[in-house]
């Protein structure tokens, strides 16, 4: 039985999403910027795809920026805000437990003369929300700390952590990689003090090359991307007509039957996790995140377990995606301290509402079969 347990990488592209984007590139394949009819048709697409996301955000249409994905929207809110407020300080504070989307940006913005903070987790995870705090000052201009953490599921006390920081002081950014928790749970940002946030597309059952930021008026951001101006001058390039149209239904069809589909992954990731923990030397680190379990298996390198689980037609991931191709320890496994046998025995297992119990069963059967197998021949050798 095939099972893909790597819905945090990516997740398949809902039926009529899929019927969508292929029909707008083969119909209504007009440019947005066109004056013509074709080019208004295009237009609409666009603008009920934000229409739709704006609603589910509670936000204004026009604080609604499509990008490229997740990663765009993260480089576009961190270097476009700290561009733009540079005057008003040169402090970012963020956690070590962030997507390399983020931390790579820090980097980029400390090689600039950015003072960059990083905050450390507990063994959980879970950013110190009163060391984070402390660390705003008067020079402090962006805090971004991730909603819901990609490796481990991991959720950040985000509504405490903005209403915090915006007492300590009020003109401070806060941005939110919302990527692994929005189309998982219902996310207001100005109810939560955010005034950026990064969403990505593919994450919930859209096309990849998709993805979202959301702006609050009045926020400082200066644009990365240069040209035609669309999308007020924010983020110049022709849109991506198909794919945003697609974003917007699948972000429409999964809040339709949001608890209905967290529900399910949820009592997925606990039968899951009371059936691998039935096995000797297995160690859960999952967070609260319905759709994410974190598990080391000790004695078994993981990439090795990870191709043995592949043969038997078992999806599942190492790590982050965005960094699977690197042979490095995870930044966010060292960060809440795992033991190095943990560390290099570590695989995530991640669900959407197409994955079944009995996929569940038969992944925990398989487990049970081959790492006592692979466990002699690592202690032979």
């Amino acid at each position: 039985m095939e099972a893909y347990f790597d819905n945090a990488a990516t997740t398949v592209v809902f039926p009529e999403v899929r019927e969508l984007v292929t029909k707008l590139m083969g119909e209504d394949y007009g440019n947005p910027s066109s004056l013509h009819m074709k080019g208004m048709d295009a237009g609409a697409y666009v603008k009920t795809a934000r229409e739709i996301i704006a609603k589910e955000l509670k936000a204004e249409p026009k604080e609604i920026i499509f990008t490229s994905g997740g990663t765009e929207s993260n480089n576009m809110a961190l270097i476009g805000a700290a561009l733009a407020n540079k005057r008003a300080g040169n402090k970012i504070v963020t956690t070590t437990v962030e997507h390399a989307s983020v931390s790579a940006c820090m980097k980029f913005l400390s090689e600039l003369g950015f003072e960059v903070v990083s905050i450390g987790t507990d063994k959980n995870g879970i950013v110190d929300t009163r060391k984070l705090v402390e660390a705003v000052d008067e020079n402090t201009i962006l805090v971004s700390v991730m909603y819901v953490n990609n490796e481990i599921g991991s959720v950040m006390p985000i509504e405490e952590i903005g209403r915090l920081i915006k007492e300590k002081n009020s003109k401070v950014l806060f941005h939110v990689d919302a990527i692994q928790a929005f189309g998982k749970m219902i996310i207001y940002p100005k109810r939560l003090n955010i005034d950026m946030m990064s969403i990505s597309g593919h994450k919930l059952h859209g096309p990849k090359g998709t993805g979202v930021l959301f702006v609050k008026n009045g926020t400082k951001l200066k644009p990365i991307l240069y040209g035609g101006g669309q999308q007020d001058g924010m983020r110049s390039g022709t849109e991506n007509v198909p794919g945003i149209a697609g974003l917007g239904l699948a972000v429409k069809m999964v809040y339709e039957n949001l608890d209905e589909r967290v529900s399910h992954m949820k009592k997925l990731k606990d039968r899951l996790t009371t059936g691998l923990q039935d096995i000797e030397n297995v160690y859960c680190h999952s967070g609260e995140a319905p759709h994410i379990a974190s598990f080391s298996f000790v004695g078994v390198r993981s990439q090795v377990l990870l191709n043995k689980l592949g043969e038997r037609g078992i999806y599942v991931s190492a790590g982050s995606a965005c960094s699977s191709n690197k042979q490095l320890v995870s930044s966010v496994l060292t960060a809440i301290d795992l033991p190095k046998e943990q560390l290099e025995s570590t695989l995530r297992f991640s669900f959407s509402e197409y994955n079944t119990e009995e996929q569940v069963d038969d992944a925990i059967e398989v487990m049970k079969e081959i790492l006592p197998i692979l466990r002699r021949y690592v202690r032979k050798k």
